[in-house]
């Protein structure tokens, strides 16, 4: 009897395979096809290098991607022995396109190939998904394509416009990362514009029966006066009236209020990206990755387990199975009384979800998150609890909050305090969305009072405040702003924050994202010349679009002629009236006192240069860019020269701060001396090699800062981390500041010792 011949499973990754390998046994063979096999074309003089033919219906020539052809002799190899095949890529529109391209490749009749998929990699899910297998979906293809290429045609008609206007050829541009781009550079330019407004709180201390509170003026006959009170002379009157001997104040309202609070959803890729940001800090396309692991397969008692949903999602529905498994837990763990009267469901919320995914979840809500600790290294084990207590807080009963709300009239002045007490915590004991909440009311405990309560003034405080310009953004806030807008996808918001930054068009700081000079240029031109590609609605109306297709709704090639016909005309215009143009910074030439613009070398690397070039040659690096923008003001001009403490080597005079080619420096102030030294950042610690010198702050050729004596080269003395001043109590060695990513702690220098200071507290 001959052997049965074994299934074929080709999903994306390795890793997954191996998940996938542990379900289905012995029978089936899982094999990575790495991803995609074939693309477009880099280079096709036939389709004017996009790799399609506008003038056939668009129709695309692929190529099998260079270095896959080992993989995909391999897969044809084992798809002729094979008895079925089975496409498992992920489910969303890459990977049905990947599944498309792989059956395009796969040298075998159309009946041994089947299509699966599944949003968890559980034996349930996996063993399901082979026993009802599908066609591959052609329009979740096509629409795919059409996004490939929309984004292909916009980069590669505008990237030689920005070419030819900033003459650097490794500019380029974006159909959705060219609008992410303008969001942040519209927001610098409104905190610039910004002009903060003064205004003033008053905050009393008050008291009943020996009992202290406080209390903050929120009215003045009746008027709310937020941000009202607009300079010191306005409050000082108020406290004025409010501490004088004969105002009596009185409460007149108490409001006693018990709320339920539900829970909100479990992630959808956003929330989780956001929420991985403000509570973990992580960068969005560190969460992405970290998920990525999780969704796979993550090695338990010696076998790969899938412990989270599919995450590129923007559904947040539940199957029955996991709301079962979630009662169960909770009943069993924490109490009827923490489970709703009946089970939370959460609407969809936006028209263009795709509700064949779910939310994402642990795959196995039993596993808990220490319970698989140590099969996690940190990262994982962070996002996994993350998940975890979000979708399990998602199916919990609400917490009671009891709120308490006391207004205290005093003559024209109405006084508010107001306090919340957790009566019962429902799924808060698990999870709280808002950060700030969390233990905000502990000590804000106010007398009992009632109507007609007599309180007496201790004290009557006036604070100054100003409004604040509206928040740069950061990663999370970034993909939040995307979402609203309907612009990008879960699949593209990590890859749209990566590219920016990767082109050098924006960079953090803090976690906050500026654009930078160039950045901003290229905002601007292309605002300017292209405003229906850089158009917010009209972007996200192409994302619609793209929705609609998979939802076989309308035509894709239609879509296509639609864009492409009015693009080329308005790219055609412009390319035709073209001119360089010059994209200046605001400092000042150190040498001759011209403005600073910005130029690309023959590499096409940016850097600073004199804008009275050939006759001043002064060139700069951008990294000093910014001490340069702190030394002038709004108008560019140079502020006033700073003296700092220290005098000059050779005559003794003062030393003053200034920008040069490679940063800051210090120069003498007497005519006739010109001495000159490079300026180091001083951490005040004396050399331990020399006794002499001082540590400060240095930069090796490549960037990377270190720490080494100012008397170099006589002394070489140099460590890897910013001393603290303080010695070793082991061995005597200078304690250092090291950087984690648990936080940041003080150890010896020494690498022999290993003390830390921590572990004596």
């Amino acid at each position: 009897m001959a052997a049965q011949e074994k299934s074929l499973v080709i999903v994306e990754s390795p890793a997954k395979s191996k998940t996938i390998k542990k379900i289905l046994g012995d029978s089936f063979q899982i094999e990575a096809s790495y991803g995609h096999v074939r693309n477009l074309p880099t280079k096709d003089s036939a389709t004017e290098n996009l790799g399609f033919d506008v003038n056939n219906n668009f129709e695309m020539k692929f190529e099998i991607i260079p270095g896959k052809q080992q993989v995909v002799r391999k897969l044809n190899d084992l798809a002729k022995k094979a008895g079925k095949i089975y496409l498992a890529s992920d489910p969303d529109r890459e990977g049905e396109a990947i599944a498309w391209h792989v059956r395009q490749i796969l040298k075998v009749p159309d009946e041994k190939i089947y299509r699966i998929v599944f949003n968890e990699i559980t034996p349930k899910a996996v063993k399901h998904s082979v026993e009802n297998p599908r066609s591959i979906d052609m329009d979740m293809v096509k629409a795919q394509q059409t996004r490939q290429i929309l984004d292909k045609l916009v980069g590669y008609k505008l990237s030689p416009v920005l070419w030819k206007e900033m003459g650097n050829r490794k500019l380029s541009a974006g159909r959705v990362q060219s609008v992410a781009l303008r969001m942040i550079c519209e927001r610098e330019e409104e905190i610039e514009a910004f002009k903060p407004q003064e205004y003033w709180s008053i905050h009393a201390n008050l008291e009943k029966e020996g009992k202290q509170f406080e209390a903050e003026l929120s009215k003045i006959k009746g008027k709310s006066v937020e941000k009202t009170i607009k300079n010191q002379e306005e409050a000082q009157k108020i406290v004025d009236y409010l501490t004088n001997p004969s105002t009596q104040y009185e409460v007149s309202k108490v409001t006693k209020k018990t709320i339920k609070r539900k829970p909100t959803a479990p992630f959808i890729t956003s929330t989780m990206q956001r929420a991985a940001s403000s509570k973990l800090g992580f960068g969005v396309s560190k969460t992405m990755q970290v998920a990525q692991k999780l969704y796979e397969g993550v090695e338990i008692d010696g076998a790969p387990v899938g412990l989270i949903t599919y995450m590129r999602t923007d559904s947040v529905r539940v199957s029955d199975d996991a709301q079962n498994m979630a009662h169960d837990f909770i009943l069993q763990n924490y109490g009827e009384k923490y489970y709703p009267k009946e089970a939370n469901v959460y609407a969809k919320g936006k028209q263009n979800v795709q509700d064949a995914h779910e939310a994402i979840r642990p795959a196995y809500p039993e596993r808990t998150p220490d319970s698989i600790k140590k099969y996690l290294d940190n990262d994982q084990y962070k996002l996994y609890k993350l998940i975890w207590e979000k979708f399990m807080s998602s199916q919990m009963a609400p917490a009671e909050i009891a709120n308490k709300s006391i207004e205290i009239d005093a003559g024209d002045y109405t006084l508010k305090a107001g306090t919340s007490k957790v009566m019962f915590d429902g799924f808060l004991t698990l999870y709280n969305d808002d950060e700030e909440e969390e233990g905000k009311d502990a000590d804000a405990k106010i007398p009992d009072l009632d109507k007609g309560d007599k309180v007496v003034c201790r004290k009557v405080e006036p604070k100054q405040h100003f409004t604040q310009p509206p928040p740069r953004y950061n990663e999370a806030s970034l993909v939040k702003a995307l979402e609203e807008y309907g612009i990008g996808r879960p699949s593209t918001y990590a890859t749209i924050i990566t590219v920016i930054q990767t082109r050098k068009y924006v960079e953090k700081k803090n976690k906050a994202l500026f654009p930078t000079l160039l950045g901003r240029a290229v905002s601007k031109q292309l605002v300017a010349e292209f405003s229906d590609i850089m158009d917010y609605k009209f972007t996200a109306g192409m994302e619609a679009k793209l929705d609609e297709i998979a939802d076989k709704k309308v035509d894709w090639v239609k879509v296509l002629k639609d864009f492409y016909t009015p693009f080329m005309e308005e790219v055609n215009k412009v390319m035709q009236t073209a001119q360089r143009v010059t994209v200046s910074s605001n400092v000042k030439c150190p040498n001759c006192g011209k403005p600073m613009v910005l130029r690309s070398s023959k590499t096409g690397s940016q850097f600073l240069g004199c804008s009275g070039y050939p006759e001043c040659k002064t060139a700069m690096s951008l990294n000093v860019l910014q001490e340069l923008e702190n030394d002038t003001d709004e108008n560019g001009e140079e502020k006033p020269q700073e003296i700092c403490e220290e005098k000059c080597e050779k005559c003794g005079s003062d030393m003053v701060f200034k920008i040069g080619p490679y940063g800051k420096y210090l120069e003498c102030t007497s005519p006739d001396c010109g001495y000159r030294k490079p300026y180091r950042k001083s951490t005040g610690v004396t050399c331990p090699k020399c006794g002499k010198g001082t540590i400060v702050e240095r930069k090796s050729k490549r960037g990377t800062v270190f720490y080494g004596c100012d008397k170099y080269p006589d002394c070489n003395f140099v460590l890897w981390n910013e001393p603290t001043g303080e010695k070793c109590p082991q061995c005597g060695e200078l304690l250092v500041k090291k950087t984690l990513k648990s936080g940041e702690v003080i150890t010896c220098s020494s690498i022999k010792c290993g003390y830390k200071k921590e572990d004596q507290e």
